[in-house]
């Protein structure tokens, strides 16, 4: 069975590398990969590692790498095809059928990247040439040199009615191909077909790979539209392309984020710039395809739009649009430009390093919370009971949109939080009572005990089963330091879906040599240290203690990698460290915001508002 490289990819994109991996091998996250011992040879010191970013994982004892595909391939010893199947069944991706119709659009598709390509080249060279030189001239006077011309591949097409044509059918291209590009446009009333860029300056789109698609063109003069791209076609679809992706990404993963501008002239500005990072989407606001390419490359995209009304309008947009997407670890960033200035007039007098203020350590970019708190609230007067009702409604509609329930209850924690916060601020709500550790005994701390915290995870799936629907990609992530208990945790991993009660799960756990570990984990010394895990609560109420405690526990990994991180700043200084260290305070500042919405959420609970 043969698959479409698009959808490898897609099933790449779809099926988390460190998650697959680690259902396989103990993972300890270091710095931006994952580490742990090769399962491909005995190894005591780990030499294996995961990078989720680039998509692949290596052996530096052995040699061993590949993606995730491959990885499935050798521990379960699987042909390609297999292996394909079973990993877009767990994406829910649906095989595609290997017709004669779809043999033929592949290769119709082959034979349109040919033509698109030989356009691009004629464009290019028209640039050069005297016919071209208003749109060089254009070009120049937006300040691109020749290294940044020849990088985008910028070109020319002449005002002629027919000049592309002619010349892709020299190269015995069909001008049924040409109309399959978008290149030539064929009248309904039988006229003379015709080119559809005619003087403008061409801006070649690509996809990931660097392929050229379809074009973008800038009118030179009067007339409208002002820009123009090419329309959809087998190889084109706007809301599925980001313009300068191909550019982007090794930048974008080498730096860990990526800026969303609005168009071509601002994305080529900032590469222009340095911030070689940079892309748009295609004269529509970004679409749901486009924030999932995003995510494939880094998890927070900040994006940039102009300080204007037509721009904060496309940031809502964005921001509404995202809110069914979101999931843990993956969000947006919004930086408004000032009013009346773009990307490109925000580079003009600031150096690279002001510029790497702004936007590139993102230390003034705003996270989507804050995005969809200010549209709900700016200008909006809560001054009255039924105003703040309506506030909270539409708060509340806002968070119902989110599919994550993970995600959703933090969303909610973080609104009521910040309302009873405003409410306080103007003597409307009450005092907070002093904070308390939400599934855990007083005396028992995250960091300094975390034995008892792991036992009480495991204790409260067997427990209660239900959970392991809802917290299953968390517990196969857990790094167990004691051997029997993390032998217990991969035997509960394996009866995901199945469906058991407690006595069952149990007994099934028994059988499997997990008697000893069972023994010392039902205990009442463990309910008492974390009585989240005790068999007689609700299973909702263990469902949030342990998101509370969840949260809680993977904060001191992060403490642990800034301190790490920072003594290694003191022995050797360079940017890309810094920009890690701070992109780490950032969330670590973020994550303690989350801690303070829940013990509001708490305050409110428990004084009875």
């Amino acid at each position: 069975m043969a698959f479409t490289p698009e959808f490898l990819d897609e099933l790449r994109g779809r099926v988390p590398l460190a998650g697959a991996i680690g259902r396989r091998v103990q993972l300890k996250k270091r710095g931006r990969e994952f580490v742990g011992l090769c399962p491909f040879h005995n190894e005591k010191t780990p030499s294996f590692t995961v990078n989720e970013e680039k998509g692949f994982f290596h052996c530096f004892g052995c040699g061993a790498h590949g993606d995730v595909i491959g990885f499935v391939m050798r521990v379960d010893n699987l042909s390609f095809p297999e292996v394909v199947e079973r990993l877009a069944g767990q994406a829910g991706l649906e095989i595609p059928v290997s017709t004669p119709e779809e043999r033929g659009q592949a290769e119709q598709r082959k034979s349109l990247y040919a033509v698109t390509e030989a356009a691009c080249s004629w464009f290019e060279h028209r640039l050069r040439q005297p016919a071209g030189r208003e749109g060089f001239d254009y070009l120049k006077g937006r300040g691109l040199d020749d290294t940044v011309i020849a990088r985008f591949r910028l070109g020319f097409a002449p005002d002629a009615r027919a000049a592309l044509k002619a010349a892709l059918a020299r190269q015995d291209f069909a001008e049924e191909q040409m109309i399959a590009a978008g290149l030539v446009i064929r009248p309904e009333d039988g006229r003379e077909s015709y080119d559809r860029f005619r003087g403008r300056v061409i801006f070649p789109i690509a996809d990931r790979r660097g392929r050229v698609i379809a074009f973008g063109g800038r009118l030179l003069g009067d007339g409208q539209p002002k820009y123009l791209n090419s329309p959809d076609t087998p190889l084109f679809s706007k809301g599925r392309v980001l313009y300068g992706l191909a550019q982007a990404l090794e930048a974008a993963r080498e730096s860990g984020e990526i800026i969303v501008t609005e168009g071509y002239m601002d994305v080529i500005a900032l590469h222009r710039a340095g911030f070689k990072n940079a892309v748009a989407p295609l004269g529509t606001a970004i679409t749901e395809m486009q924030i999932e390419m995003l995510w494939r490359v880094v998890p927070e995209p900040v994006l940039c739009f102009d300080g204007d009304q037509a721009g904060r309008r496309a940031a809502t947009r964005a921001a509404e649009r995202v809110l069914p997407l979101l999931k843990p670890g993956h969000s947006l960033r919004f930086y408004l430009l000032p009013e009346g200035e773009d990307p490109g007039s925000r580079i003009e007098g600031h150096t690279r390093a002001g510029m790497h203020d702004v936007v590139y350590l993102k230390t003034e970019s705003r996270p989507l919370s804050e995005m969809l708190w200010e549209m709900e609230t700016q200008g909006r007067p809560i001054d009255t009971p039924e105003r703040r009702a309506a506030l909270e409604r539409r708060l509340e509609d806002l968070v119902l949109r989110i599919a994550d329930r993970r995600v959703q209850a933090h969303y909610r924690s973080h609104f009521r939080s910040k309302l009873w916060r405003l409410l306080r601020g103007s003597g409307q709500a009450k005092p907070r009572p002093p904070r308390r550790d939400v599934g855990l005994r007083s005396d028992v701390d995250v960091g300094s005990l975390p034995l008892r915290v792991e036992q009480g995870f495991l204790a409260a799936i067997i427990n209660h089963p239900a959970l392991l629907k809802h917290v299953g990609e968390e517990l196969a992530g857990l790094q167990l330091a004691e051997g029997e208990l993390d032998k217990l945790r991969a035997e509960i991993i394996k009866t995901s879906g199945s469906d058991l009660d407690s006595a069952t799960l149990r007994s099934h756990l028994r059988e499997r040599g997990c008697s000893d570990v069972l023994d010392r984990l039902l205990t009442q010394d463990v309910y008492e240290a974390a009585p989240f895990s005790r068999p007689d609560k609700a299973v909702e109420e263990v469902l949030r203690e342990w998101n509370s405690v969840w949260t809680r526990y993977w904060r001191r990994q992060d403490r642990a990698e800034l301190e790490e991180d920072t003594k290694a700043l003191g022995e050797d200084m360079t940017p890309e460290r810094w920009a890690r260290i701070s992109a780490k305070k950032h969330e670590m500042q973020m994550a303690e915001s989350l801690d303070a919405d829940q013990d509001d959420l708490e305050s409110e609970r428990m004084s009875g508002d």
